[in-house]
C-alpha cells in the first residue's frame, strides 16, 4: 500500500476529499483523527500555536455553504449530531479568550449568547451584579452549526488540512526497545499510511484506540465503564413565523425518576427537546420513539409545553432516539509510565459522560485545549506530554466522570424503585433525606438567593468542581436554612405527572 501524500509545497498532491490546504512539508506535522469538536479544537489549537496539522475524517461529506444546509450534514460517522447539546459557559470562555474570530462567527451564523445573569428568576429579589458575571454565559447553538463554524475556522488555517473520506485503521509505531513503550509515527489509513511526529486520537465514543495500541504491542489500556441505564430520544422545531422564544422564568427541564427531560435553545430560530427513560422502562421505551408519543408527552410536560405550542414552533425533524450510551475512563498512563509515546487521545475517547448532563462538547473543547498547553510547555518531550496530559486530564475531567457515575447509578435505583412501586420516601432512608434536600432546598434557594444561583449555574457549567454545593460550607447552609423553612410555603411546583398518569395519556398498559 503507498503512503497517502503528505501535504506540502511543491509536492504532488491529491484531494482525498472535498478540501485540501497545502502547508510547508519540512516535517512530519501533527495528524489528529476526527473532525468532531474534539479533533477541530485540536486542529485549531495546534495549528494557531504553529505547528502543520493534517486532519483526518472518515465521513466523504464536503461542508455544506451555510447553517441552514449544514443541519443536514450526512455525518454518519457522528450519529449524536442529530441530538441535543449544550455549550457550556466554560467553553464561551475559552473561544472568547483564545478564538474570538471563532466566537464571532458563532454569533454571526446565528448562535445566541445566553447571559445567565441577564435572566434572574423572577423571585430573586437581591439583583446586584456580582464580580465575574460576565463568565456566566452559555451558547445557545446546534452541534452542526457549531462544527460547520469550527470546521471553516481550520480550514482558513494556512497551516491545516482536512482530508475527508479517510478512516484511521491503526497507527504505525517504532518497535519498542528494552521494554520501552512504542514509539507512534503516524497512522494507517483506508488511503494508505500517514506520517506523523504526533498523533492525536479524537475519535468519539467509537473510537478502537485500545484495539490500535495493542496491535502494536502497547498496553492494555486500563479502562472503567459504567452503563448510564438511559436511552434518549431528541426532536428539532423552528419558531414559526412571528413567535419568540417563551420566556426562560421556569425550570427548562426535569427529573420525574422515570423520565428525564429537557430543552435546548438552539441558533437561528430552532430549539431541541429531549426526553430521556430508563433502559429498563420497556413501556415507556418503545412508545417514546414514535412522533405521536413525543409530541403528547412534550405537550403535557410543564417546562415544555409553551414551546411545542403550534402557535409558536414546528417541527423540524422526526425523533432520533440514541441508545447503548455508557460512562467510559480510559488511561492512557498506568504507574507513571505512558503506555505508547507520540499519541494522545481527547475527549470522548479518553473521557466519556453522560450525554443527557451536555457536557460533552465542553470538554471535549477543554481537553484540545489542554492537550494543546501540553504540547506548548513540551514541545520535544514525549514522555512529559503523556504524563502531563495524563495528570491534567485527572485534575480537571476526571471529577465529572465520577460525578456522572455517581448520579447515574441513583437514577437508576430510582428509576427500578418506580417500575417496582416501592416507597421512595421512607424517612429512614438517608437518600430519601437528601433528594428532599435537593427538590425542597436547593430548588428553591436557587431562584431566592443570588449565591445559591450563581454557584448552581458556575457549577453546571463546569467552571466550578462538581462537589461544590455540598463542599462549600456557606453555600450548603444556605440551602438547609430554605429546606428548614418548607414548610412555610407553598409546595415546589410539579415537573411533571406520575408515571401512570403519562401511560394514562399515551394510552399504554403499566
Amino acid at each position: 500500500m503507498q503512503p497517502v501524500p503528505q501535504p506540502g509545497a511543491g509536492a504532488r498532491t491529491e484531494v482525498l476529499g472535498q478540501y485540501f490546504h497545502p502547508v510547508p512539508n519540512d516535517s512530519a506535522g501533527i495528524v489528529v483523527v476526527g473532525a468532531g469538536v474534539s479533533g477541530l479544537g485540536a486542529a485549531l489549537a495546534l495549528s494557531r500555536d504553529g505547528h502543520r496539522v493534517t486532519l483526518l475524517e472518515r465521513d466523504a461529506t464536503p461542508l455544506p455553504p451555510d447553517p441552514s444546509s449544514a443541519f443536514h450534514w450526512d455525518r454518519r460517522g457522528a450519529p449524536q449530531v442529530r441530538h441535543s447539546h449544550a455549550f457550556l459557559a466554560r467553553l464561551y470562555g475559552l473561544l472568547r479568550t483564545s478564538y474570538p474570530d471563532v466566537l464571532a462567527d458563532l454569533l454571526e451564523a446565528g448562535a445566541t449568547e445566553l447571559r445567565m445573569t441577564e435572566n434572574l428568576p423572577p423571585q430573586m429579589t437581591d439583583r446586584t451584579p456580582r464580580p465575574g458575571d460576565d463568565e456566566l454565559v452559555m451558547l445557545a447553538c446546534r452541534r452542526t452549526t457549531f462544527e460547520w463554524v469550527l470546521r471553516r475556522a481550520v480550514l482558513a488555517s494556512p497551516d491545516c488540512s482536512i482530508l475527508d473520506g479517510v478512516a484511521v485503521e491503526g497507527l504505525v509505531a517504532e518497535a519498542p526497545s528494552n521494554g520501552d513503550a512504542p514509539i507512534v509515527t503516524g497512522v494507517l489509513t483506508s488511503k494508505g499510511p500517514v506520517s506523523a511526529d504526533l498523533t492525536v486520537v479524537a475519535g468519539g465514543r467509537r473510537s478502537t484506540l485500545p484495539d490500535w495500541l495493542a496491535a502494536i504491542g502497547a498496553g492494555p489500556v486500563p479502562e472503567e465503564v459504567e452503563d448510564t441505564g438511559i436511552v434518549y430520544y431528541s426532536r428539532f422545531y423552528e419558531l414559526v413565523e412571528g413567535a419568540e422564544i417563551p420566556p426562560r422564568d421556569g425550570p427548562i427541564g426535569g427529573d420525574l425518576g422515570y423520565l428525564k427531560y429537557a430543552i435546548f435553545q438552539g441558533d437561528n430560530g430552532t430549539f431541541s427537546i429531549t426526553l430521556a427513560t430508563p433502559t429498563d422502562d420497556s413501556v415507556l421505551r418503545g412508545a417514546l420513539s414514535t412522533i405521536e408519543a413525543f409530541d403528547r408527552t412534550a405537550a403535557l410536560l410543564p417546562a415544555t409545553k409553551a414551546w411545542v405550542d403550534p402557535a409558536v414552533s414546528r417541527p423540524i425533524t422526526e425523533v432520533h432516539l440514541m441508545a447503548g450510551l455508557l460512562n467510559r475512563l480510559r488511561s492512557f498512563v498506568v504507574d507513571g509510565r505512558p503506555l505508547a509515546l507520540g499519541v494522545h487521545a481527547i475527549g470522548d475517547a479518553s473521557v466519556c459522560t453522560n450525554p443527557l448532563y451536555g457536557r460533552g462538547c465542553a470538554t471535549g473543547f477543554w481537553h484540545a485545549d489542554l492537550l494543546a498547553s501540553v504540547v506548548r510547555q513540551h514541545p520535544a518531550d514525549l514522555v512529559a506530554q503523556a504524563v502531563t496530559l495524563h495528570d491534567l486530564t485527572t485534575e480537571h475531567l476526571l471529577p465529572w466522570y465520577r460525578s456522572s457515575v455517581t448520579q447515574d447509578a441513583e437514577a437508576r435505583r430510582i428509576a427500578a424503585a418506580i417500575l417496582a412501586g416501592e416507597d421512595l420516601d421512607d424517612p429512614n432512608d438517608p437518600r430519601a433525606f437528601m433528594r428532599s434536600v435537593l427538590r425542597e432546598g436547593l430548588a428553591p434557594a436557587m431562584r431566592t438567593d443570588p449565591e445559591v444561583f450563581r454557584a448552581f449555574i458556575r457549577t453546571f457549567n463546569l467552571l466550578l468542581p462538581p462537589d461544590t454545593l455540598l463542599s462549600d460550607a456557606d453555600i450548603g447552609a444556605r440551602v438547609l436554612a430554605v429546606w428548614n423553612d418548607r414548610e412555610n410555603r407553598v409546595p415546589e411546583p410539579v415537573l411533571g405527572p406520575p408515571r401512570p398518569e403519562l401511560l394514562d395519556v399515551l394510552g399504554l398498559a403499566a
